[in-house]
């Protein structure tokens, strides 16, 4: 999977959530960036032990956020609709300005694919 950079403005921060029998845990933050005529908004997702980091950072923060896309097929049965999901999953971030604070630390993700392993595939995790 590719890796890019996001920068953007901590616009909401979700609390984490608990999925499946193992207890895959996820948080989401999204970001606002304004791009003149109109704002956009970019939401990120933090993983298992990762959603423990954004406990730093407050709305309003500016943010550099080095993230990877993932993308998941998921079907209940051979006879049900497939589904598609494309998520941003936060790789590491580091606070450049807002409510104050030192720079975070890098996040160690663990493997996208141990990520979905750790998901009961009843529901979709998105």
């Amino acid at each position: 999977m590719s890796e890019a950079k996001v920068r953007g403005v901590v616009h909401m921060i979700e609390e984490t959530k608990t999925y499946g029998a193992k207890g895959f845990r996820k948080r989401l933050v999204v970001l606002e960036q304004d791009k003149g005529s109109f704002v956009n908004y970019v939401p990120i997702e933090f993983t298992r032990d990762d959603c423990d980091s954004v406990d730093s950072l407050n709305v309003g923060d500016e943010i550099d956020v080095t993230y990877r896309l993932n993308g998941r097929k998921w079907q209940r049965d051979a006879a049900s609709e497939v589904k598609y999901f494309l998520s941003a999953e936060a790789m590491r971030f580091q606070l450049v300005g807002g409510s104050g604070g030192a720079p975070s630390p890098a996040i160690n993700a663990g493997s996208v694919n141990d990520a979905f392993n750790e998901i009961d595939d009843e529901e979709p995790p998105f």
